[in-house]
């Protein structure tokens, strides 16, 4: 390739550090589509002729079916993918493959090529994220009335509809589809033409290149082109928070599905068991997940630290990111393909939800609340309330068994009407300020969701 400026060969041992091989051939059909969107535009800007376009086009249409079924082995000697297939298509057409290279460098070349592979992977997964929100949006509507405990600290706090809490990780997930989009939409500049970095002197069109291979547009600036990484960053912010909020769903199913909770069940199809105790279920899938998140954002960090000391423009530092790249991207996938028919498969047992509240200790702010709209400051009801509990702890009874005179004696701030709002679907019902617990709350919520995944991407 560089032989015309250097006195030697390459060294061998050169040439087995600085291959690539191992992490860019599966970008061949890639760099295929990129090269015949290429040949198109210099035969349109006339540095190829109609004849020479059509051959090159036909060889790399032959290029790609060899790969494809395994004939084409490619060689560590020519480095990489992107020579690998011009060096075939050079043996194919002789000095006429040699002109494909005509205004670009490898430099925009794996620029576009790993866009492309992007934009591809990218699309299947926002598919596939939309159905992981359209099962919780399911599983939201049917346990709308289901009502479970909600916890701060691990600790029971109040209690909430089901629903809501399914609607709690949609947020999360939908945010995630935020932040796909917009790594989608990083991708919308299209490189090639850029150069090694500081464009052609020869008439590329790279409108008419960007429009065949359906960009928004050319890139604007050269250098930025082939030195910057921001699109597999925008990718890997996605991955990671996506990960993060993976591991925090499938934390949540360890505990409630646990002898101790136990309201939540796992299908026995998505559970392991134990090699020595027989009545073990054990939730690996979801241990996995918690497991896998750490690589997420571990290929993240990779892709930063190896960016944060290169000069401008391309260094080749940035072959390595492809790596962090594929592995990222499949382990998310398998996330994703492991984690949807797991949480439809889902049930939940809400008697055993409420009997886990059955002191009633969870209404204590309701109660507080209570006293608010009786004229007395919240601190003071705070108080007053807490002094409730405290005694009941040391009687050993929860809220729910103290009687009327009890209550008298315990909070005489407190009137009749009190004891009709001491339920736990009472406490839910009336938790309608925007965005709470409320059953009609919820319902809003999950019409939100559907308008929000009926909505064009």
């Amino acid at each position: 390739m560089w032989k015309g400026r250097f006195r030697e060969n390459t060294a061998k041992v050169v040439q087995d550090f600085t291959q690539s091989l191992d992490i860019d051939w599966f970008l061949a059909p890639y760099d295929i589509q990129g090269s015949v969107a290429h040949g198109r535009m210099l035969v349109t800007a006339g540095l190829l002729s109609p004849e020479e376009g059509e051959a090159i086009e036909e060889a790399l249409g032959r290029i790609e079916k060899e790969i494809s079924s395994g004939e084409f082995t490619p060689s560590e000697e020519l480095e990489d993918v992107h020579m690998n297939i011009e060096h075939r298509l050079i043996e194919l057409l002789g000095r006429v493959g040699a002109k494909l290279h005509t205004g670009r460098s490898r430099n925009d070349q794996v620029a576009l090529t790993v866009r492309l592979f992007l934009r591809d992977r990218l699309t299947r997964l926002a598919e596939g994220l939309d159905g992981l929100l359209a099962v919780l949006l399911e599983k939201a509507e049917e346990h709308v009335q289901v009502i479970i405990p909600g916890y701060t600290h691990l600790q029971q706090a109040q209690p909430i509809s089901l629903g809501h809490y399914w609607m709690a990780h949609f947020e999360a997930f939908s945010r995630d589809r935020r932040r796909l989009r917009f790594a989608l939409e990083s991708l919308e500049d299209c490189p090639l033409g850029s150069g090694a970095l500081a464009g052609s002197t020869l008439p590329l069109d790279r409108f008419a290149t960007a429009s065949e291979l359906s960009f928004a547009r050319p890139s604007d600036n050269s250098l930025d082109s082939v030195g910057q990484r921001d699109y597999m960053a925008d990718y890997h912010s996605f991955a990671s928070l996506f990960a993060v909020h993976c591991s925090r769903l499938a934390e949540d199913f360890v505990i409630y599905s646990s002898g101790e909770f136990g309201w939540l069940l796992l299908p026995d199809g998505f559970c392991t068991g134990s090699s020595m105790m027989p009545q073990k279920k054990n939730p690996d899938v979801l241990e996995l997940l918690r497991g896998k998140t750490g690589q997420i954002v571990g290929h993240f960090l990779d892709l930063l630290i190896t960016l944060k000391g290169l000069p401008m423009t391309y260094d080749r530092d940035l072959q390595e990111d492809k790596r962090g790249l594929r592995r990222s991207l499949t382990t998310v996938e398998g996330m994703l393909e492991v984690l949807v028919p797991l949480l439809a498969a889902v049930q939940v047992d809400g008697a055993r939800a409420e009997e886990g509240m059955a002191d009633g200790f969870a209404l204590a702010t309701d109660v507080a609340e209570y006293l608010v709209l009786r004229g007395i400051p919240f601190r003071e009801a705070h108080e007053k309330v807490g002094r409730v509990v405290k005694e009941c702890l040391a009687g050993k009874k929860g809220l729910f068994d103290l009687s009327r005179e009890e209550w008298r004696v315990l909070l005489p701030e407190a009137g009749d009407d009190l004891l009709p709002l001491l339920s736990l679907r009472s406490a839910v019902e009336r938790r309608t300020t925007w965005g709470g617990t409320a059953f009609d709350r919820v319902h809003e919520q999950i019409a939100r969701g559907r308008a929000l995944l009926a909505s064009a991407p």
